[in-house]
């Protein structure tokens, strides 16, 4: 591989904002422009460059050439996925992917023609696909957003998105033909969808339309509509909305009744929401009149009506951890809770659910609560009436394994069955039953391709000390060979540290294709549970976020350090990973110690933090990061935005930004203007520690087709395969010829 001799030209401008006193510097500001002919230009260099570090081969044999890695992958991905039932009546709907499919369907389940065979036994079950992204869009650039059926399951509203864009348009079909029988809506982004019974209508979440605001406001302002089924979206009626934060997102349910409707509004990404409720039984649907439940508090609640008439609120006011709290819908205030399921003060309740007799017979027998405990799920069960947790083993439900529990479905019509999704690091998601009558647990689904064999993992919580004495845990996943019968490494390996620290989201155990096909090659994956993100509750997400947000950094650079002190690797071959707020992770982990990490991926990231909350959803996020046109919170942003903390003469980590042009959260600026700085600032030879960027179009933040995600998921793994020595120095050789397991050559999209 012959170095160039520079990276491509980027000239800096000497531009320079005055902000409430401080002097800002901004050399890459007409990076911002991704239509201006010098950044196209720049962005047609960083490709070229790409390509040509693509243009080294892995010699052939390696589990990390191109081919070899893929197809790897291909079989650990090879089982698919299928998703917990959504029951309505005796249909139940589902999502799935199978091995080789681009995206998931939408599928429904029903009895077979007439009520029983020829036998008298009862007719066997049909099964449809209902929605196929790839039936919609063969080039795969379509994803299935989200879908909600109707309460008698005649109709299924569902939501798609083009081009990575996550603009929703959403649409109704029959569920008996699977014609399209309303739709498109359009400006339905992030929309829940409230069926009223019947399927006549349903409650959703719209913005208004563009003409009608200016031109910096257009993806805000959103509000709740009534829509009748068969009607323009034009006579929809607004019915909530008016008057509040711009920065609205707006949750909407009915009860299976259809009596009540409770209406959700939290200001962009706040730790807080208000809910309110209406009678439609006192109110027409077109007006319903509201009722405050929880409005003006510093708490994130979320509420509904249960099967037995009774509102119940999970709510973490006064419980960071979390509580279940129940009251008459008609006294629905804060005044009338009373506490059902406590908070546990080392666990974060995270869903209950109740089982009962069915059909008529609606007094609550069972109630399960599922729980996170360290990160690691666990299911309870308690006395419906009292809150009190069963005593002995009756008071909990056997899981598979430590890992995570997703989601606790029951029959709208009530029974005894609960549902939920499990994994771990090395199991594919599945869904189990659990039979109130019984106590047992059985599987209920499994993926529906080949399950892969996976490496002998053993995997460990560590627990370290921040600086400030916090304790902070990780997951350390390692090749069991490479471990002693203690759980301690061998010797050092290739490490990456994968994080996120944010928005209150849990990095829980989980089943992942990329961390096995590391981890099997001989590397060590770690995955860090930072303060700011859901593992220890309310109180965990706010000690890392504001003006406490450098707390996440310095929990993430302890974790880093305690694996070199533990032996686990080197800073010459540890690797920091995270994307979107975990890219911002990632960019303050590689700009505060460019000592301690020998790369870094950086996949979609924030970096820019004084003018973050200019583009894309940025706005919406001042509640998390600190708002950059307040003079107290400039100084936080000042303080760690990874943009404004490169130094000249520093040897920065190789480091590789892989974004997308359809991303409509977190603008690709960000990448292009720190690659820009460190490509001019940093002391480390090219051919050492190249800062990289890999551009792919057609996709966006979130969801993506199957190849897609295999595509990058190379690439990254081989870049940090490279820079931390898994892939030995030894087999690159030089330009690359197609063919064998040779790494491809080129910046194609894939």
């Amino acid at each position: 591989m012959t170095p160039p001799a520079t990276y491509p030209a980027a000239h800096r401008d000497d531009h320079r904002d005055e902000l409430h006193g401080r002097t800002v510097a901004d050399p890459y500001r007409w990076l911002e422009d991704a239509d201006a002919v010098a950044t196209q230009a720049w962005s047609r260099a960083q490709d070229e460059l790409y390509a040509q570090y693509r243009a080294t081969r892995v010699a052939q044999g390696s589990p990390f050439a191109t081919e070899a890695l893929t197809a790897r992958l291909q079989q650990l991905l090879g089982a698919g996925f299928v998703g917990a039932p959504a029951w309505r009546g005796e249909r139940r709907f589902f999502s799935r992917r199978a091995g080789d499919q681009e995206h998931a369907v939408v599928v429904v389940v029903e009895p077979g023609p007439g009520a029983t065979d020829a036998t008298g036994a009862p007719a066997a079950e049909v099964e449809r696909v209902l929605v196929d992204p790839m039936a919609l869009d063969p080039a795969g650039t379509t994803t299935l957003d989200a879908w909600q059926p109707s309460k008698e399951g005649s109709l299924l509203a569902f939501q798609t998105s083009t081009g990575g864009t996550e603009e929703s348009v959403l649409r109704v079909l029959d569920v008996a033909t699977g014609e399209v029988v309303d739709g498109p809506i359009d400006r339905a982004r992030y929309s829940p969808v409230a069926w009223l019974p019947g399927g006549e209508a349903f409650f959703y979440v719209r913005r208004l339309a563009p003409e009608l605001l200016p031109d910096d406001e257009r993806q805000y302002h959103r509000r709740v509509w009534l829509h009748r089924v068969g009607t323009p979206a034009e006579q929809d009626v607004e019915v909530f909305g008016d008057g509040l934060d711009l920065t609205n997102y707006y949750g909407v349910s009915v009860s299976r009744d259809g009596r009540w409707l409770v209406v959700s509004a939290s200001a962009g990404t706040a730790p807080r929401n208000d809910v309110w409720i209406a009678d439609l039984h006192a109110s027409p649907a077109h007006a319903p009149v509201f009722v405050d439940v929880a409005v003006g508090l510093d708490a994130r609640s979320g509420a509904w009506v249960g099967r037995d008439g009774r509102l119940y609120v999970h709510t973490d006011l006064d419980a960071p951890r979390g509580r279940v709290v129940v009251t008459d819908p008609t006294e629905p205030g804060v005044t009338h809770w009373r506490t059902l399921v406590a908070q546990d003060e080392t666990a974060v309740l995270e869903d209950v659910a109740f089982t009962d007799g069915g059909g008529d017979d609606t007094t609550p027998r069972l109630l399960l609560a599922s729980w996170r405990r360290h990160a690691v799920s666990e299911i309870t069960v308690h006395d419906p009436a009292t809150g009190e947790r069963l005593p002995d083993d009756a008071g909990r439900v056997a899981l598979p394994g430590l890992g995570s529990v997703s989601g606790l479905m029951t029959r709208p019509e009530g029974g005894p069955d609960v549902w939920f999704s499990y994994t771990d690091h090395t199991t594919v998601p599945r869904v189990h039953r659990f039979d109130a009558t019984t106590r047992e647990v059985t599987l209920w689904a499994a993926a529906p391709g080949v399950v892969a064999d996976v490496p002998d993992v053993r995997v460990r919580q560590v627990a370290v000390s921040s600086p400030d004495g916090t304790v902070v845990r990780a997951f350390v996943v390692a090749r069991a060979d490479l471990v002693d019968d203690d759980g301690r490494p061998t010797g050092p390996r290739p490490t990456i540290l994968y994080g996120y620290g944010g928005f209150q989201i849990s990095l829980d155990p989980a089943y992942s294709a990329s961390t096995l096909a590391w981890v099997e090659a001989g590397g060590v994956y770690v995955v860090a549970n930072l303060r700011g993100g859901g593992e220890e509750g309310e109180d965990w997400h706010r000690a890392g976020m504001r003006e406490h947000k450098q707390n996440v950094f310095d929990d993430f650079h302890a974790v880093a350090q305690a694996l070199v002190a533990e032996g686990w690797t080197t800073p010459a071959q540890l690797a920091c990973w995270g994307g979107s707020n975990g890219g911002l992770l990632v960019g303050a982990a590689l700009t505060q110690r460019p000592d301690l990490f020998a790369a870094a991926v950086c996949s979609a990231p924030l970096l820019d933090m004084v003018r973050y909350q200019r583009f894309g959803l940025g706005v919406t996020w001042t509640e998390e990061y600190g708002d950059a046109d307040d003079p107290t919170e400039l100084g936080w942003l000042l303080g760690y935005s990874p943009y404004h903390r490169v130094t000249d003469g520093t040897a920065y980590p190789a480091t590789l930004f892989t974004v997308f042009e359809g991303d409509t959260r977190v603008d690709p600026l960000h990448a292009r203007k720190l690659a820009a700085a460190l490509q001019h600032a940093t002391s480390a030879p090219w051919q050492d520690a190249p800062v990289l960027v890999r551009r792919e179009t057609g996709v966006g933040h979130g969801g993506r087709a199957l190849s897609r995600t295999i595509g990058l998921s190379v690439e990254q793994l081989q870049f940090v395969g490279r820079q931390t020595g898994l892939v030995d120095a030894a087999a690159l050789v030089g330009p690359s010829v197609l063919g064998g397991d040779e790494v491809l050559v080129g910046q194609e999209a894939r």
